[in-house]
């Protein structure tokens, strides 16, 4: 039921009011579907989603309950059960693109279980598409070569369980910064999350969950490094070496993403240490943290998470701080089981709620890349929470940063400022000096007795270690074309390497939003290009050169006038001051550049005729 079929006559002089009102906030509405990530068919009932699912928030906003439950039902009403274009997010059924929900709920799965896949044998010598990874990306990749019906793929992972990032990151606190509802696959929707920002454990059980929902298990080979890929041009194959032995596939999707690999600065001394160190990725949970003087290395988005929670575990805590983040508060909650049942019932809802967040995340980008002033009100927010938490000024001054919001990684959190201002904690600001058997010495001359060392420094997003694995044509390695950046059409297509699709490559981590969203479109990118290889018999697909080159220096050129370029050091530059990491724009457009395999920006190669007999 629409406000527009409520007659004015049965209306009060103040509900006429409101009804204005929510006319004239709907105007957006007719445009706003285009805004929404999915197929152009269909888009007449998205309008009207989006129509309905606007009213039901204004008229909730208002007061008016009643009549917001009213719109709800209507677009509860419009969701058929067959009927995949009112899915938000999602496209057709039978586009390039994921579809098919899981028979039941997904439920969250402790960290501490034993792995979901157990030790295979070597794969067979040949097999169509080779997936190097078994993150959100390989599994998604892995997931829709089943449903279109491709069963000749592996998925090769150097350790022995699934859930890359997501399965090394056991630190104490790790969550992420993407809220849960959009956090998932788009065709697998998870009801049951417990809070607003899913915890590392929750994630975790939710992939291991996606595997056995879509039959994954036998396509995986846990244990399975690789070591080496060289593409054989006279074969039109990849050779795969890993630590298993060695096979040949067709294709080869490398989904190892920029968070593979931390990033642990040289500092002087280190080797001497006597203490434990670790990375926040490489963390030991059998390592007794109580009653140890720690020092904290960085504080990036790890960081912030990691020491509120052991900060009143420790007997001294000595964070080390090269440059401040900008950290605005982590409006983090439980999910009521009312809310949770309404999701699992009401899968439009479930969905609707999505649309918001996505939305809401890519309005950011206005500010990251077009005008920079319209982050000041976020500026004045993470102020303003810095004030309310930190009273000392002194303290204060050096946690505020001097560079645009936006620039580094916003981190988001309630618990780091207070931590920090502890009695047993202390912010350092001098740079490191030396490491020392049983402490570090900091450019001031002061020496910190410390038993542990842990890196909070993030990971080598902009220098992929899996480079230096992958030879294409005239056997030249990967590392050696990307000496001067990393460099790929559509961040998925590299010239050179026929046949390597890779999923969030150079250029295409989102710096507002899900780089799910990003994830996914690549996958159905790459999943045109082999039913286009099929459609055509062709052996081989390589970007053409003039192509990459044209699309690297339009996002270039795009990215020379957003916030990241504005003068701080962060994890999206690599060595040169390039930044090869974020894509500079909405998601959708992404989405829309990657919606069909562009095989006229290709050298297609045709497979040699069979001789007769």
């Amino acid at each position: 039921m629409s406000i527009r079929e409520l007659s004015i006559r049965q209306l009060s002089i103040r509900q006429r009011f409101r009804a204005a009102v929510i006319l004239a906030a709907q105007w957006p509405s007719r445009w706003l579907g285009a805004l929404l990530p999915g197929e152009p068919s269909g888009r007449l009932r998205k309008f009207v989603l989006v129509d309905i699912g606007s009213s039901a928030i204004i008229l909730a906003a208002s007061g008016e309950l009643g009549w917001a439950g009213i719109c709800v039902l209507g677009c509860f009403g419009l969701d058929h059960p067959d009927n995949r274009l009112t899915r938000f997010n999602v496209p057709r059924k039978n586009a390039r693109a994921f579809s098919g929900l899981p028979k039941k709920p997904f439920e969250p799965v402790d960290a501490t279980e034993a792995p979901a896949t157990a030790a295979i044998p070597s794969p067979r010598p040949h097999v169509r598409v080779v997936v190097v990874g078994a993150g959100f990306a390989g599994l998604g990749m892995a997931i829709r070569l089943k449903q279109l019906g491709i069963d000749d793929f592996v998925v090769l992972e150097r350790a022995h369980d699934i859930g890359g990032t997501w399965r090394d990151s056991v630190y104490p606190g790790a969550a992420s910064d993407v809220p849960s509802n959009l956090y998932s696959y788009s065709f697998a929707p998870e009801p049951a999350w417990t809070r607003t920002f899913p915890s590392q454990p929750e994630i975790q059980g939710y992939l291991r969950r996606c595997a056995a929902e879509f039959g994954l298990d036998r396509h995986l080979r846990p244990g399975h490094e690789m070591l080496s890929s060289e593409w054989h041009d006279d074969s039109t194959r990849w050779r795969v070496t890993t630590s298993n032995g060695c096979l040949t596939a067709d294709i080869l999707v490398v989904a190892t993403g920029p968070l593979s690999e931390p990033a642990t600065p040289s500092i002087p001394g280190l080797e001497r240490f006597a203490g434990a160190i670790f990375h926040s990725a490489t963390w030991d949970p059998s390592y007794d943290i109580h009653g140890k003087h720690v020092a904290v290395i960085g504080t990036g988005a790890s960081a912030a998470q990691f020491i509120p929670a052991i900060q009143p575990k420790v007997a001294g805590l000595y964070v080390f701080q090269r440059t401040p983040p900008w950290v605005i508060p982590r409006w983090d909650r439980s999910k009521t089981v009312l809310e949770k049942g309404l999701f699992r019932t009401l899968p439009s809802v479930q969905r609707l709620a999505r649309t918001g967040v996505y939305l809401w995340r890519e309005s950011l980008i206005l500010g990251l890349t077009f005008d920079q002033r319209m982050l000041k009100p976020v500026e004045w927010l993470a102020r303003r929470h810095l004030y309310r938490q930190v009273g000392d000024p002194e303290l204060r001054a050096a946690l505020t940063p001097d560079y645009r919001l936006g620039c580094k990684r916003i981190i988001l959190s309630s618990s780091y400022f207070p931590a920090i201002t502890q009695a047993n904690a202390e912010l350092v600001t001098s740079e490191i000096r030396e490491v020392r058997r049983n402490s570090i010495v900091s450019a001031d001359r002061t020496e910190r007795m410390v038993d542990t060392i842990i890196f909070g420094t993030g990971f080598e997003a902009a220098n992929m270690p899996i480079a230096r694995r992958l030879r294409g044509r005239h056997g030249r390695p990967l590392a050696e074309t990307w000496r001067e950046g990393a460099k790929a059409y559509l961040g998925t297509a590299i010239e050179g390497y026929p046949n390597l699709f890779m999923l969030l490559g150079p250029n295409t981590v989102s710096g507002q939003n899900s780089s799910l969203l990003t994830a996914e479109a690549q996958v159905d990118y790459a999943i045109d290009a082999i039913r286009f290889m099929d459609k055509a018999d062709a052996a081989a697909v390589e970007v053409r050169a003039e192509v990459q080159a044209s699309f690297v220096s339009d996002v270039q050129r795009r990215l020379a006038g957003t916030v990241w370029a504005s003068g701080c050091r962060s994890w999206y530059l690599d060595a040169r001051g390039r930044n090869t990491t974020l894509w500079p724009g909405l998601t959708r457009a992404f989405r829309r550049r990657t919606r069909r395999f562009d095989h006229e920006n290709y050298v297609v190669r045709a497979r040699p005729a069979k001789p007769l007999a």
